[in-house]
């Protein structure tokens, strides 16, 4: 009997990380995808989320719970979404990505800095609080930017990070791998680029489970780590320790 290959799914899509770019080769392929993604980036976000991005930052804020005039990172910023909800919020962000592409493309009053989030030019404990918007899964490695949270975010102070996700249902599980693999490439082949839509579905491998990115938070100096699950995405909120 052939044992079933477990990076597979139902509906055909390979997530075997051995098919995806690690170290240097992912930050510039990262690099290079959202720079070609950018000017379009908001419009097929809307669409194939039928809008519930917006709902699921406001959400993220709101689980944030930080006071109005509090200092908040927003890393890999993107086109300033999260930016956006923060100061309407009457918080301070401030936006961070590796993407040229996307700061050019943003919409937002927040400063905006171009460098990479692994390592953040900012002093020790000087942010009251961080958010970051579906790009978990697109860093070269995510110790060292848990790492970079704790240094620069002050004790008492939170993080909101919200990321793409597989339901947990295993009926749901099946029907968004069969849109989020098959009719998400095609939406993102439409509208924007192809190649950079197929890669989404795919880079769900870069995530590990749900207890060991727990527990890689909570290692990182973080208490408080909580899990809420949306269909389609799952917004992680923790405390900054003593």
């Amino acid at each position: 009997m052939t044992t079933p290959d477990p990076t597979i799914r139902q509906d055909g899509v390979t997530l075997d990380p051995d098919d995806l770019p690690e170290g240097d080769d992912k930050r510039e392929a990262v690099r290079s995808l959202f720079d070609t993604i950018a000017p379009r980036y908001d419009l097929v976000n809307r669409i194939m989320t039928f809008g519930l991005d917006v709902r699921w930052r406001k959400q993220a804020l709101k689980r944030l719970g930080l006071p109005a005039g509090s200092t908040v990172l927003d890393l890999a910023c993107g086109t300033g979404d999260f930016c956006r909800e923060s100061a309407k919020a009457g918080l301070a962000p401030i936006g961070m990505d590796l993407s040229m592409g996307m700061l050019v493309a943003a919409r937002t009053d927040a400063p905006l800095v171009h460098g990479d989030i692994l390592a953040l030019p900012v002093a020790a404990g000087t942010a009251d609080g961080a958010t970051c918007g579906f790009a978990l899964r697109n860093l070269v490695e995510l110790p060292g930017f848990f790492d970079e949270l704790a240094r620069t975010i002050r004790p008492g102070g939170r993080v909101s990070l919200l990321d793409a996700a597989e339901p947990e249902n295993r009926i749901l599980r099946w029907g968004h791998g069969i849109y989020f693999g098959k009719i998400v490439p095609r939406i993102g082949g439409l509208f924007s680029d192809r190649t950079a839509y197929d890669y989404l579905p795919k880079s769900l491998a870069y995530m590990p489970p749900w207890s060991e990115l727990r527990s890689r938070i909570e290692a990182a100096g973080f208490s408080d780590v909580e899990r809420k699950v949306f269909v389609g995405a799952h917004l992680i909120t923790a405390t900054r320790g003593g």
